[in-house]
Parts: C-alpha cells; sequence; structure tokens
C-alpha cells in the first residue's frame, strides 16, 4: 500500500511516481508498505507551505510551541507500543530495553525539555544596553528541514528527535525528510505530531513529512531562499553535498557527519585494571552493533607485553560475542568498504572480517590492528570510519609516539583517556589531552563514549569531520535551540514596539537577561 506525504496539515497522495519500500534487517525482506520519492514540485509546495506557517507564528510566545511540544510528547507515550515494534521492525535495533525503554523515553524527554525552554526563553540570550538603547536577542530563523539518520529512528527522528524538538523550541516549522530506513516509524511519529499540532492550533504547515528525495531536490531543498537553517544526520558524503548547496545559498547547515571517537589506554591503567577495561570496551564497542555515532572505533595503546595482552583478549571476547544485526544493506555494504579501506591503509586483520548469515544484514565482529609508525604514514587512510562492529587499535612506539598520532586525528565527538587511579599516568595524560582537547567536542575520563546524557551541559558536536561547525551541538537544551534561532538587534525602538522580553516595564518570570553587564532573573 503506497502511504500518503503530510503537507500542509494533511495527508495526501504524493505527486511522486518513484516509490521505495524498507526492509528488515532480521530477515533481508521488503516490508510491505511503500512510499513515495517527493518530486520537487511537491517539495516546493512543502516549503511554501512551511513559510506561510512561519508568518503566522513568528511573533507567538513560547508559550504556544510548549504546549504543542508537551501535547506531542503525551500523544506518544499513548501510541508508545505501536512506535517501538515499528521501529524494531524496521530497524532490528532490539525492542527492549533499546527501543522502548531506552531510546523512546529519551525522545520524551527530549521534547519536553525543549518544552520547558520554549516557555521560559532564556534561550534566547536576551541582552540589553540602557545607555545606548540598544537591545537584542535570538528570534525564530524560519522554516527548517531536518534529515534524520538511520541508527536512532526516534530519538534523532526528523519528525520527533533532538533536531526537530529544538527547532520547534525556537518557533520555527519543520520540514521533516524521514530516512528511507525506517519511514512507517517515522510516519506513526507524524500522525501524533499533526494530532498535537490540531489540539494546539498550530497552523497549517507546521509540522510536515515527506520521505525521500533525489540527491539533486535535496540540495534544492537546504538551499531554498524561503527555508531558515537545516540539521542533518547522517553520512559524510551527502552531507558534504548538502552544505555545500546550503553555503552557495548562505543558508545554515548544522551537520553531524562521521567520527571515530579515538580511546586512549595509558599504561598505567592498562597495569592496574585490564580485566575490566576489556570488559568496558567490548560492551560499548559491540553495543548496538556498533552503531552509534559515539562508537570508539579508534584505540591508542603503547606497545608492549600489556597492550598485547589487551589486544588478545579483545580478540578472544569479539570471536564469542554475539554477531548483531546491522541497520540495512546499505550498513553492512559500507562497513566491508570500511574494512577494506583499513586493511589498504596498512591495517591487518586480528578477528572477524568475514561474512556470518545470508539471512540477516550482519557482518562478523572485526578487530584491526596497526602500529604507530603505519597511522603516521597514512594518517587518513587508517582513519577511515568502519562504521559498525568493527575496531582499529593503534600500537605507538612510546607515549612522544602517541602525542604525534593525536596531532594528526581528525575532528570527532568524543575523545576518552583511562588511567591509573593512583597518578601513575599522569605525566603522559598532562602531554597528551592538550593535544586531543583539540581534535574533540567531549572529553571523558575513564568512560566509554557510548553514553550520550541529555543533559543541559552535554556537547554532541566537535570539530569536523565530526560535525559542520564546532560551536554548536545537536544535544542539550538550551544549547541545541540556538543554532535555529537569527540575532536581532533594536537600536532606539520605542518601548511599546519592542518583544516584551526586551522591554523594561514587562516581567519576564524565570528568563535570565543580560542587563548593562550583568546576568539578571526576571
Amino acid at each position: 500500500m503506497l502511504q500518503p506525504v503530510l503537507i500542509d496539515g494533511e495527508w495526501r497522495n504524493s505527486q511522486g511516481t518513484e516509490t521505495f519500500h524498507a526492509i528488515n534487517p532480521a530477515t533481508r525482506e521488503k516490508l510491505e508498505d511503500s512510499f513515495p520519492v517527493s518530486p520537487w514540485e511537491e517539495i516546493e509546495g512543502v516549503i511554501r507551505a512551511a513559510d506561510r506557517a512561519f508568518a503566522t507564528v513568528r511573533e507567538w510566545p513560547g508559550e504556544r510551541f510548549a504546549s504543542f511540544l508537551e501535547a506531542y510528547a503525551t500523544g506518544i507515550e499513548a501510541r508508545a507500543d505501536d512506535i517501538a515494534e515499528m521501529g524494531n521492525l524496521e530497524t532490528a535495533l532490539p525492542l527492549s530495553p533499546r527501543l522502548r525503554d531506552v531510546e523512546l523515553p529519551r525522545t520524551i524527554n527530549q521534547l519536553r525539555q525543549a518544552a520547558a525552554a520554549a516557555r521560559t526563553g532564556s534561550w534566547r540570550m536576551p541582552t540589553i544596553d540602557t545607555t545606548v538603547n540598544i537591545r537584542s536577542y535570538l528570534a525564530p530563523i524560519g522554516p527548517v528541514a531536518v534529515f534524520g539518520p538511520n541508527n536512532f529512528p526516534m530519538a534523532f527522528n526528523s519528525i520527533a528527535g533532538g533536531d526537530f524538538a529544538a527547532a520547534v523550541a525556537a518557533g520555527n516549522p519543520v520540514i521533516a525528510k524521514g530516512h528511507p530506513s525506517h519511514p512507517r516509524t517515522t510516519q506513526l511519529f507524524g500522525e501524533v505530531a499533526q494530532k498535537a499540532a490540531e489540539e494546539t492550533e498550530m497552523p497549517a504547515g507546521f509540522v510536515q513529512l515527506i520521505y525521500r528525495t533525489s540527491h539533486a531536490d535535496g540540495a534544492k531543498l537546504v538551499s531554498h531562499p524561503l527555508l531558515g537553517a537545516t540539521g542533518y544526520t547522517g553520512a559524510r558524503h551527502a552531507g558534504l553535498t548538502l552544505k555545500e548547496a546550503a553555503d552557495k545559498a548562505g543558508n545554515p547547515i548544522y551537520l553531524e557527519l562521521s567520527s571515530i571517537n579515538p580511546l586512549y589506554i595509558l599504561p598505567g591503567a592498562l597495569d592496574e585494571r585490564q580485566d575490566s577495561i576489556v570488559d568496558e570496551f567490548v560492551t560499548s564497542a559491540l553495543m548496538g552493533t556498533g552503531q552509534f555515532c559515539t562508537n570508539p572505533g579508534l584505540v591508542v595503546l603503547k606497545a608492549g607485553e600489556s597492550a598485547d595482552r589487551f589486544v588478545k583478549a579483545v580478540a578472544e571476547k569479539y570471536s564469542k560475542a554475539p554477531v548483531g544485526t546491522l541497520l540495512g544493506d546499505s550498513t553492512e555494504s559500507s562497513l566491508r568498504a570500511g574494512i577494506v579501506a583499513l586493511q589498504q591503509a596498512g591495517a591487518e586483520v586480528v578477528v572477524g572480517n568475514q561474512p556470518v548469515e545470508n539471512g540477516r544484514c550482519c557482518f562478523s565482529n572485526t578487530l584491526l590492528k596497526a602500529s604507530g609508525e603505519a597511522f603516521l604514514a597514512n594518517p587518513h587512510g587508517l582513519q577511515a570510519e568502519a562504521f559498525g562492529n568493527a575496531t582499529l587499535v593503534i600500537t605507538a612506539r612510546d607515549e612522544q609516539q602517541m602525542i604525534e598520532i593525536t596531532r594528526q586525528l581528525e575532528g570527532n565527538l568524543t575523545g576518552s583517556v583511562y588511567s591509573h587511579t593512583g597518578g601513575v599516568d599522569d605525566a603522559i595524560y598532562d602531554k597528551l589531552v592538550p593535544e586531543l582537547r583539540r581534535k574533540v567536542g567531549r572529553l571523558l575520563n575513564d568512560k566509554m563514549p557510548t553514553g550520550v546524557a541529555v543533559s543541559p551541559a552535554m556537547n554532541h558536536g566537535g570539530p569536523y569531520p565530526s560535525t559542520g561547525h564546532p560551536g554548536f551541538t545537536a544535544v542539550g537544551i538550551p544549547a541545541a535551540i540556538r543554532r535555529f534561532g537569527v540575532l536581532q538587534c533594536f537600536d532606539n525602538v520605542r518601548p511599546q514596539r519592542l518583544p516584551d522580553i526586551l522591554r523594561d516595564d514587562v516581567e519576564v518570570p524565570g528568563v535570565w537577561r543580560l542587563i548593562d553587564g550583568k546576568w539578571q532573573l526576571g
């Protein structure tokens, strides 16, 4: 059955003639529902509907958007089982605990955190200089297009995830471009979102959903003059194509692309607690079949007997651990290609690198290794991302070579360092971390990087190529909301013409304002 698209406040048949099906990665079977590839005429209609919605809501108070987000969160709770079961069918990610007990509650929590931020308005960073009568704040930027990834069908979903919540909290309509790996899951979210929009009297076109576009039309979408901004999470090549188009048009685009998340295990830590670190690492690296953007894909050790024992212990656990299911055929193909690229760059396989079952999308747990000299001879090639259950271990000759390796790293979301609890590793830590700090958005000590707490202080960003801009985060409210705001300044504007949040004679409970250089509440 061909499923409809959500355009301008109604579910309607697509104008597109091309269609696609999702597959069940656990069986490789094509699922029954078909979904349309939207043609340009339809996409442009979506953009214009979003622009009309923006004209209606751009002066609305944050309370209106908070009400929508809270109604949406409540609606998702009512349909949680249906959404989680469909997510499991389309991605093969475990129903419990992954989807039903962890990712879906996180999604709901993000929406409610965004609602709270929209209601108070401190994210707008209101700044007032009374001596010169100049005031500024962040206002909504306009319609936002959100491209969701395949590996988080809920928490990063284009019509329910973090980018969606942040864009709405900023007061913007959202054009959701669903991921073709889980279209029905996204459609279920869309049904709940549209119902919440109607209940809270949002204008038609405030929330819209299309499932797929051609590459050329995707580029036209992000560069359209009526579009305010884009949030994208996915593969590097596709993201850079969109970025090129958006940059040429002067449209902001926030990208999360690729990250191998280096993990350093310093010599003292290995000698002190190797067994526990091995267990923590294997759990983290194989969690979700390695399909986390914060998966520790590169391990750096100082060469020696302890490093050899670590590699041997990890290899044994990799060979004995169950092989998880990958998100689809394309993920499997990409993983295999990534492993081949690492081998061509100088890595050797320790264990794995074998097909496992033809009945599902999967590939053996794979561990590779290379010397520090090999890495420094080809640092770009040995940082190829093998997205999935594959890890590369680099053994450095000495501590100085560990630092040289760090200097050659590309930008990453995370960097983790395990060190001796008694301070044995402090000297090398103090030399290594200043170099690593420049390369990663989030620095961790004695902790694996795969957990991403939805916390105001969390940074889920980093230098290129982990993201398109190191100054922004895709997780953590209110910071994530600011990506979808535009800075507006009011110079000598009469008080009655100012937004309430910038007026002297209006109380704004719960809002922090910078007034004459001092932060004040209310």
